[in-house]
């Protein structure tokens, strides 16, 4: 998994190397790493022209130093000193011995027109707030020109912590960072803006306080996604209970339960009132036609997408939120779990909600700018996990554990997705995966089956459905995923 870490984590893991180290020391180490991958990035440097735009203080300092580098390489560096009283004095030294050269703002025009690779070195994780005009004009500049645009740390203007962009900001094609993955990098209008996230080791490992917010990687989902062995049966693959879709509503339905099929080949029992089509469209489910209680045994329930909100279906929900099992609670469900939120607050057995914005606004409060800490704040209260959904989906539990989903595309943004996701997330209730491990493993899984389906061009729900075991398979390491247009 991949530590995601606040800019008051990392500072108090770099105190104590500042302190050890000599002077200047730690900052070469990230100068070298930053200077690494722009090497790797522009492929030959020789006559490469690059441009620094530099702020005060230390991010300042990283881009001339790595400036420095890139010169003594055979990189033509120019830096556009943006406060140039305050500019980093040893790095602009270093920049001046290697050969480099320094330009006004007012000046740097024709530069950033030209350049190869932009460096951006304004502010780094303390700055809050968006950039100043002067230097957006300069980003708008560089970006409208043919560079590869990179951040330094963070980009300039979004913050490290939540990733909230509040004006301009360095719209960045690769994202270079610093002994830890910062939170606004990977979530928010953050992750839009720090394009490609490439991590340099600096020391900072054993200072480093164990992280509450993570990324899972395809190696930690395989893990969590076993291959059946000999002695497996339908029953311990788990079993989930799907209440999904009406006579309104009948797709809903329909997409959950094809979804917990294709995640685990388990056994899924359906106990909606879209019975018809479900059986139409999955003969391999098993269906009833009455209430949850007439079901059977099963391992965890999902309920909301598609039912209604009247009182037969709050009755449903309170009725499978008083069994001792998993529940997902989705879609309607969500509805009228707001307007009575102790139907969750006194259960013992875990509970995963899956609202989206608009959804997560009906328990009280907006989501705002800082997505991890509000899903962590309605966790907590509700005493349940929260999936909330987004470009870039949160998952926190009522202990303030988060995961960030790191697979998607936006062509998930269209009707029906959700059900999907519900459905692969049930699924995984009905293992042994703690509540939040499966919430998270499911938006990774549901990311990857976007990925797939968008390959072959604009999707719908049900293309999800369809690539899910392909998903898996690609997730697991298995061979390469064929899409059926790609050829030999």
């Amino acid at each position: 998994m991949i530590g995601l870490h606040t800019a008051d984590e990392v500072r108090a893991a770099e105190a104590p190397l500042l302190a050890a180290l000599p002077d200047g020391a730690l900052m070469q180490r990230a100068a070298t790493g930053l200077a690494t991958v722009c090497l790797r990035l522009l492929g030959r440097p020789y006559g490469a022209r690059v441009a620094l735009l530099v702020g005060a203080g230390g991010n300042g300092g990283d881009a001339l130093h790595a400036g420095a580098l890139l010169a003594g390489r055979g990189a033509r560096v120019t830096a556009v000193l943006l406060s140039p009283e305050r500019a980093h004095a040893p790095g602009l030294a270093a920049l001046r011995r290697a050969g480099g050269r320094t330009v006004a703002p007012d000046d740097a025009g024709p530069l950033l027109d030209r350049a190869d690779l932009v460096l951006d070195g304004i502010v780094g994780i303390g700055g809050s707030g968006g950039l100043r005009p002067s230097a957006a004009a300069l980003v708008e500049r560089a970006a409208g020109g043919p560079a590869l645009m990179v951040a330094v740390d963070v980009p300039s203007g979004v913050d490290a912590d939540t990733g909230a962009v509040e004006g301009a900001a360095f719209p960045a094609t690769h994202t270079v960072t610093f002994g830890a993955v910062k939170p606004g990098l990977v979530v928010g209008a953050g992750r839009a803006h720090a394009g490609e996230v490439h991590l340099v080791d600096i020391g900072l490992g054993e200072h480093l306080r164990p992280a509450r917010a993570w990324q899972l990687t395809d190696a930690d989902v395989a893990g969590r996604l076993p291959v059946p062995e000999a002695g497996d049966d339908k029953y311990s693959q788990g079993v989930v209970g799907v209440v999904a879709g009406s006579a309104t509503y009948p797709g809903a339905g329909v997409l959950c339960t094809g979804a917990a099929l294709r995640t685990r080949p388990g056994l899924v029992r359906y106990a909606g009132t879209a019975a018809e089509g479900v059986r139409a469209a999955w003969p391999e489910a098993i269906v009833t036609e009455g209430r949850p209680s007439d079901a059977g045994r099963v391992q965890a329930w999902v309920v909301g997408p598609g039912t209604g909100t009247d009182d037969d279906a709050r009755g449903v929900l309170a009725e499978v939120l008083a069994t001792d099992l998993p529940v997902l609670v989705d879609a309607d469900a969500l509805t009228l779990l707001a307007r009575e939120p102790d139907l969750v607050r006194q259960r013992a057995a875990a509970t995963v909600l899956t609202p989206h914005d608009r959804e997560f606004a009906r328990f009280g409060a907006e989501v705002g700018e800082d997505r991890i800490g509000a899903a962590r704040r309605l966790a907590a209260d509700l005493g349940a996990v929260v999936l909330l959904k987004g470009e870039a989906t949160v998952v926190a539990d009522p202990r303030g554990t988060a995961f960030v989903n790191a697979t998607g595309t936006p062509w998930l943004a269209t009707a029906g997705t959700g059900d999907v996701l519900s459905g692969i997330t049930g699924a995984l209730l009905a293992t042994d995966l703690p509540a939040a491990e499966a919430a998270a493993v499911a938006a990774h899984v549901h990311g990857r089956a976007g990925q797939l389906a968008a390959a072959e061009g604009p999707l719908i729900a049900g293309d999800l459905v369809r690539h899910l075991p392909a998903a898996i398979d690609r997730v697991r390491g298995g061979r390469p995923v064929r899409l059926p247009d790609s050829g030999p």
